[in-house]
């Protein structure tokens, strides 16, 4: 079933194509085209344009498409330069702001944490059809109302993950759980940053640790994260002293 009416979010896993350090820019692709993705669907080019036209980074609305993280509405990280059709995909260029969030999300670029992104979009029930493509059911979609775009440090697909291991994708797995993990790593060596990003690090190395647990006992994992309920107390402890302190000042 398609709703027209739901907020829906679709995740993509395609590499990001450039960081601009100098101008805090960013090069990345939203969505592709002509392929079936996990959801089942066909986003044919030319299904962004008329959003894209309407509340652009050209636009004159007021209501323009965000940059986002994790499709947070009051976590926007910059906001779109430009957004484009090219051939195979969406791609947008995006300024990221000077704020912490902002700041925070330009250092997950730089250390490639951020790899993933996803659209925030409304389907339209007149612009999608099902469609057989190469012996697959499929959903044709020839247009939807974008709303955001969002950076992502992990997306359902990693979270899953996207290679299932049963289907003898160990290795492949492997190898992308080693980048994430070097790229970690050295983010949380360097330190940078605030200690919300520091603190979603070394999250992230928790999953990367459960999914590695669950390749040695080739058993599924499940997106769940043991957490050491001291741990959260002593660091919303620690917020709360900040605070108390800022308000002295």
């Amino acid at each position: 079933m398609r709703q027209n009416n739901t907020y829906t979010t679709k995740q993509i896993g395609l590499s990001v194509k450039d960081v601009d350090t100098s101008q805090r820019r960013v090069k990345i692709a939203l969505s592709a085209f002509d392929n079936i993705d996990s959801d089942g669907d066909i986003i044919r080019r030319g299904a962004f344009s008329k959003s894209i036209q309407e509340r652009g980074a050209d636009s004159d609305s007021n209501r323009k498409i965000q940059f986002l993280r994790h499709h947070d509405w009051e976590h926007q990280i910059g906001k779109f330069l430009s957004l484009e059709e090219t051939h195979d995909h969406l791609i947008a260029v995006a300024q990221l702001g000077k704020s912490t969030k902002g700041t925070d999300a330009f250092l997950d670029y730089q250390d490639g944490i951020i790899t993933e992104h996803s659209i925030g979009f409304n389907y339209l029930e007149d612009k999608m059809s099902p469609v057989s493509h190469e012996g697959i059911e499929a959903w044709e979609i020839k247009e939807v109302i974008l709303w955001e775009g969002s950076a992502v440090t992990f997306g359902a697909n990693s979270l899953t993950p996207v290679l299932d291991v049963s289907k003898g994708n160990k290795e492949e797995l492997i190898t992308r759980l080693n980048t994430k993990m070097d790229s970690l790593a050295h983010a949380l060596k360097n330190g940078k940053g605030t200690d919300d990003r520091l603190f979603s690090i070394e999250m992230g190395l928790r999953v990367i640790k459960e999914q590695y647990n669950s390749l040695i006992n080739d058993v599924p994992f499940v997106k769940s994260i043991q957490i050491d309920e001291s741990e959260v107390a002593a660091k919303a402890l620690e917020t709360e002293k900040k605070n108390f302190y800022l308000n002295l000042l």
